[in-house]
């Protein structure tokens, strides 16, 4: 099963989440997490693709309004484990610092 991390900024910026933001978010992250054991991509509905001009750093969006994270790939903790060092959450403003 993949290992994460959050950033402090994440930690931040997912204490100004809505009670029911926060709900789809953990849902969101359950079928991220879901999709990397697999190892067969990402499903179509979390919109996972690498930022722009920003390397090593990708976003996922959800059906949320405006929901979106940002997160990288990290040094695996356990050999071939995925990690995952999720960086940012909140609307479209996040990524002018992702």
């Amino acid at each position: 099963m993949p290992t994460w991390e959050k950033t402090d900024q994440f930690k931040r910026d997912e204490k100004t989440l809505t009670e029911d933001e926060r709900k789809k978010l953990k849902a969101a992250v359950a079928k991220f997490r879901d999709d990397l054991a697999t190892g067969r991509g990402f499903r179509p509905g979390l919109r996972v693709k690498p930022m722009q001009d920003a390397e090593g750093i990708f976003e996922m969006t959800w059906e949320i309004k405006d929901g979106r994270a940002t997160f990288e790939y990290g040094t695996p903790l356990t050999e071939g484990v995925t990690h995952i060092i999720w960086r940012r959450v909140g609307g479209h403003g996040i990524f002018g610092n992702p």
